[in-house]
């Protein structure tokens, strides 16, 4: 079926195109009515017209009359529209039995999202939620509306530092290696051969030595880094899966891996004539970008020492995803204080061909998770927040609010769904914030079960899941809708805005623009629940009502799927 507004939208345009308005009519749901037709009024002074005169003449033309009860021009020349009640019920019923409840796919595309990133052997922090999460949620979003997404995690695995890892690798053993790695203590590795490096001169002269021999494809230095790096990786899927997102080894793609790709990247770079050399460094100057003198600011693909930067390894992969994958679009979900960066490896791959129309690459940015003092999140001694201590901090704190609310449960009933709570209220804080925002990360405010929650939404969905366990009891089942009370025809309206929902969250690359919906679609269940009983009703009444709230359970578990949160049955 086609989604409301989408009908709405294209009579609304028939009757635009017959005027020769030469834009397209935009709709907003309004306080006075069902929708607003908005933009009428610049579209007349455009065209030197009196306001009321062409909307009147908009509804004249447009053929709404199976659509709406009311086409009203209101004010300077507002045109307010009221839903016809026969029209709402039909499209809620062609919803019933509907899997994808009334979400059409688009024509796809295919999409390269580059999302969570970690570095070998350092462990993932609090820094990596806010990536990972929303590209996970992003992933899933796009591939439910028919695109192919390719998801790819660039971790950090090459690159001087692996000579400084690697020789403390083999100062303690592989064996004491791997047992410390292995127990995730990946930080205190890392820390320990940061000590050693900065401490003893002839280790750093055996830790520089090493690089060139990773460098060099020698075999035992690879063999050694191998190691490293399939512990890491290890650890990584631990959180993972901890975290319920998507990601799992087939979508490693590391620095590594294009290794042999930079100097011929550069090379290229050179053959084009775009490389310039800046204090012994081979750049390139995109135009636009400047320092802070106003000064041309260089995109530096080779060091003076010969060395390779991000930036080459960043269009090293560009091409690569455009060329062997066959990206359309190349999704960067990375913090925003790298957006500089980015854009200028956009344009200067831009300037080299490699990204040609229709492909386009896009940052996808998101701002800081900060702690009660408004500073970037970290502990009380100043160290960075593990990732896993705090999803596990999360998942107690959930199972304490679940034994209060449930204390004859067993342990074991109760920790599947501390887990989906806890690492649900985390999730949904985050995508629930705009994503260019900073947020203040307070596990109180998370675990709430009252205002714009996780849990708010999960105990929604228990809520209504215990209402069909009752109706089962009763025999009662449900039918198609009927809008016969205001709070009904409220609810009913809220369900159809899903599709636009969707819509919005895709086309902006913003989950949360799903977290406002599905919130305000929980309100204006729990307001019909309030004004219309449901299992006392009379049964035709009732069976009705099911119906609604069969919908609307579907649609909040839809839409938390969709952002990579589970919703319990029972809380």
């Amino acid at each position: 079926m086609a989604d409301t507004t989408a009908i709405l939208l294209g009579r609304l345009a028939a009757a635009f195109d017959q005027i020769e308005l030469g834009a397209d009519p935009v709709l907003r749901p309004s306080d006075r009515c069902d929708y607003q037709v908005n933009g009428t009024l610049a579209l007349a002074k455009r065209r030197g017209q009196n306001p009321r005169e062409l909307a009147e003449q908009i509804v004249a033309l447009a053929d709404l009359d199976d659509l709406v009860s009311s086409a009203e021009v209101a004010g300077p020349g507002f045109i307010n529209l009221t839903l016809d009640q026969g029209f709402l019920e039909r499209q809620l019923s062609a919803l019933v039995g509907d899997a994808r409840l009334g979400i059409a796919t688009e024509p796809p595309r295919r999409i390269v999202v580059d999302y969570s990133s970690p570095n070998v052997a350092k462990e993932m922090h609090v820094g990596h939620l806010r990536g990972t999460i929303i590209g996970d949620s992003l992933v899933r979003l796009l591939g439910f509306c028919g695109h192919e997404v390719v998801r790819e995690n660039h971790i950090g695995d090459w690159g001087t530092p692996f000579g400084m890892l690697i020789e403390h690798l083999v100062d303690v053993g592989e064996a004491g290696a791997i047992e410390a790695l292995s127990v995730g203590d990946l930080d205190s590795f890392y820390k320990a051969a940061r000590q050693s490096f900065d401490a003893d001169p002839a280790f750093q002269d055996r830790a520089r030595a090493r690089v060139v021999l990773l460098q060099g494809g020698d075999a035992e230095t690879l063999r050694l880094w191998r190691v490293l790096v399939a512990e890491s990786v290890r650890y990584f899927d631990t959180v993972y899966r901890h975290l319920d997102v998507l990601l799992d080894d087939g979508d490693l793609r590391g620095e590594s891996v294009y290794n042999d790709d930079l100097h011929q990247v550069v090379a290229d770079l050179d053959q084009l004539g775009l490389l310039e050399v800046s204090d012994g460094a081979s750049c390139v100057f995109p135009p636009g970008f400047t320092n802070r003198e106003g000064e041309p600011l260089p995109l530096i693909v080779r060091k003076s020492d010969e060395g390779y930067g991000y930036a080459a390894t960043d269009l090293a992969c560009i091409r690569d995803r455009v060329g062997r994958v066959g990206a359309t679009e190349l999704l960067y979900v990375v913090g925003a204080d790298q957006s500089q960066h980015l854009e200028m490896c956009f344009e200067v791959a831009r300037m080299a061909g490699w990204l040609t129309p229709p492909a386009a690459a896009i940052h996808v940015g998101f701002g800081n998770i900060l702690g009660e003092d408004k500073r970037k999140f970290k502990t009380r001694s100043g160290t960075t927040v593990k990732l896993v201590e705090l999803l596990n901090e999360a998942v107690e704190r959930a199972m304490t609010a679940l034994r209060a609310r449930n204390p004859e449960a067993a342990e074991d009933e109760l920790r599947p769904r501390a887990h989906q709570l806890g690492i649900g209220a985390v999730k949904y804080a985050d995508l629930s914030t705009e994503r260019m925002k900073d947020y203040v990360f307070d596990f109180d405010r998370m675990l709430a079960a009252e205002g714009n929650t996780g849990p708010y939404l999960m105990y929604a969905h228990a809520r209504i899941c215990s209402i069909f366990r009752r109706a089962d009891d009763l025999g009662t089942a449900p039918s198609a809708p009927r809008l016969l009370e205001p709070a009904e025809r409220a609810l009913g309206l809220a369900l159809l805005g899903f599709p636009d929902a969707i819509a919005a969250a895709v086309e902006g690359y913003l989950p949360s623009k799903l977290c406002s919906y599905l919130f305000d679609l929980a309100q204006s269940f729990s307001s019909f629940y309030e004004a219309c009983p449901v299992l006392r009703a009379e049964p035709e009444v009732a069976a009705s009502r099911l119906g609604l709230c069969a919908l609307t359970r579907d649609t909040v578990f839809l839409g938390l799927q969709l952002l990579g949160i589970d919703a319990p049955s029972q809380m």
